[in-house]
């Protein structure tokens, strides 16, 4: 059984079929999961870090991914340099898997306690003169957390693609629906430019390699042909919105987080589809930047190539 939102879209709803024996052992996982976020934030750290170290030592090829992306990224760096990235890395993923739970399942008093914003006013006057936003959120592994602090402030609409769990499919929009109104599947273009031009919030991230189709080639960092969807241009041309990057950066010190709203693009460039491709990977870049140990370098982010070009990988 499924629940329509106000944007036709089709979102998953808890039936009792959830409660099938082949979920039982995921229900224990998430069982878990609920339990260990409701440790102290301090001891959930060290435990976030150290799982992250043990997972590199499990996900030997996401290590070879990730340490690949850093050297197609960050060439100007030494070896020793971007070994102790990539060793950060797998750390910020081990917390990321603590972060879900917390944004899933910590209260709005428990996630503000911990949370420091800059640049949220700037949003707000946005929505106040009835413009939409286009909130470039891109894939730090906060990615969960920074939905739901970014939700709490200015709730807004998330696009997503539905997972093939159904379980999971439940759980991941009932956690992100706990602070914001909707979610959009990612093919639904019509939807997100029917609520961008409403005057709403729409989260988008645009920084994945989503293949061939609907993709330009511009440069991302020192990757001079990069396959970067065109999705930002059609949804920034069509809609008329605001163009808010936003951070939700991890404090090294493990003392909280602080969620940052990048100056607002009122006047996006949009002379072409590769045009605003190549400026967002500009504005991917400056947010990476920020906090380039907690981005998902997982991602096989140039997997797609020009015809002709051989793997990077």
């Amino acid at each position: 059984m499924n629940k329509t939102s106000p944007n036709k879209t089709t979102l998953p709803v808890f039936t009792p079929a959830l409660l099938h024996p082949r979920y039982w052992l995921m229900w224990a996982g998430i069982g878990v999961l609920w339990l260990t976020v409701q440790l102290p934030y301090a001891l959930l750290y060290r435990l976030g870090t150290s799982l992250g170290r043990l997972a590199m030592k499990i996900m030997k090829k996401r290590v070879l991914v990730a340490r690949r992306n850093l050297e197609l990224c960050f060439p100007d760096k030494t070896e020793r340099q971007r070994e102790a990235m990539l060793v950060q890395n797998f750390e910020s993923l081990g917390m990321g898997l603590m972060e879900t739970g917390m944004a899933w399942f910590w209260s709005d008093k428990r996630i503000a306690r911990w949370t420091e914003t800059n640049g949220i006013d700037d949003v707000i006057n946005i929505l106040a003169q009835k413009r939409g936003v286009l909130l470039i959120g891109v894939h730090f592994l906060t990615l969960e957390l920074g939905a739901r602090m970014f939700g709490m402030y200015t709730p807004g609409i998330g696009v997503y693609r539905p997972n093939d769990n159904p379980l999971l499919d439940w759980l991941q929009t009932w956690g992100r629906l706990r602070s914001n109104k909707t979610m959009l599947d990612r093919s639904n273009l019509k939807g997100m430019i029917r609520v961008l031009k409403e005057g709403e919030i729409l989260w988008y991230a645009p920084d994945h390699d989503y293949g061939r189709r609907n993709s330009v080639f511009v440069p991302f960092f020192d990757v001079e042909q990069t396959a970067t969807t065109t999705g930002s241009w059609i949804l920034a041309k069509t809609s008329g919105a605001a163009v808010v990057p936003f951070v939700p950066r991890r404090k090294p010190d493990g003392s909280g987080y602080e969620l940052i709203a990048l100056t607002p693009e009122c006047a996006p460039p949009l002379e072409s589809a590769e045009v605003t491709a190549g400026w967002m990977n500009k504005i991917v870049e400056k947010c990476v930047l920020m906090a380039p140990e907690q981005y998902m370098w997982l991602h096989r982010r140039f997997k797609t190539r020009p015809e002709g070009n051989p793997s990077l990988y």
